[in-house]
């Protein structure tokens, strides 16, 4: 008899289990629903975040600085999910500029995202050639250039600064003992320029953005400007406290595509 309430108990137990487990289960995403994602930017120097008035010194060269200002275009942004279909965020909507100085400019909501799970995400840093000459009733929002990104444009020619990256530094032969980059330049339009356009693809690792109706993830990147200094050309601010629109400028924008890294991923569960 009391084998029979075990097996009793058993059989129960996992009923029990298999209930929860189905329970448990996820529906798949469906492709004819939408929902959002936000991609949230924080900005680091090395190992220490980013502040301003903060001094911090360069491991590779020993030099120190002490940033005023960051600011660089996010845009084109596509996100490739794990079935291998690939979202781009329509173009009109794809245009971001991080500010430091304004927290609010550091996280951007993206809407109306297939439902799927996103293991990818990648973007221009800068702005692309084609908005860069559209007429500028069409570069409005985070393009206006009397508005949200006035003093990040140069002149037709030249277009957009893609990143601006200001502060003192002792190791500076400058005057006042600043240091200014201004990196930009998409090619040209009546005559032909450096093109600073830079595109970053990350994968997410093995971590996945749950798109749902009702689940907006958040994808987590970090910026590290000292990879701006240290990357494929070693930056010295005491050889080059100030570049701006020149032919070093494409070592710059070399540089600058390696600061964006991936975090983590919060889903809105």
């Amino acid at each position: 008899m009391k084998r029979i309430h075990l097996f009793l108990l058993a059989i129960i137990a996992s009923t029990i289990v298999i209930s929860c487990k189905k329970n448990d289960t996820e529906p798949a995403p469906n492709p004819n629903l939408t929902g959002s994602l936000e991609v949230e930017f924080e900005n680091f120097v090395g190992t220490q975040k980013f502040a301003f008035g903060t001094t911090y010194t360069n491991p590779n060269t020993n030099e120190s600085f002490t940033p005023s200002m960051l600011r660089y275009f996010i845009s084109n942004i596509e996100l490739k999910a794990s079935n291998g279909t690939v979202f781009t965020v329509p173009q009109n909507d794809s245009y971001f500029l991080i500010d430091q100085e304004k927290p609010e400019s550091l996280k951007f909501t993206l809407n109306d995202i297939p439902e799927g799970d996103y293991n990818e995400i990648s973007f221009t840093i800068g702005v692309d050639s084609l908005r860069n000459t559209k007429p500028v009733g069409e570069r409005t929002g985070n393009l206006d250039i009397s508005g949200t990104a006035q003093g990040m444009y140069w002149s037709w020619n030249s277009g957009y600064i893609f990143v601006k990256f200001e502060g003192s530094s002792s190791q500076s032969t400058a005057p006042d003992q600043k240091y200014r980059y201004h990196i930009g330049g998409y090619g040209g339009y009546s005559s032909k320029t450096i093109n600073c356009v830079r595109k970053k693809t990350l994968s997410f690792n093995k971590d996945i953005a749950k798109v749902r109706t009702k689940t907006a993830p958040t994808v987590h990147l970090i910026t590290d400007v000292m990879k701006l200094f240290n990357g494929s050309t070693q930056l010295k601010i005491a050889d080059n406290n100030t570049v701006m629109f020149s032919a070093f400028g494409v070592n710059v924008a070399n540089n600058y595509t390696e600061m964006f890294a991936y975090d983590h991923i919060h889903n809105d569960d």
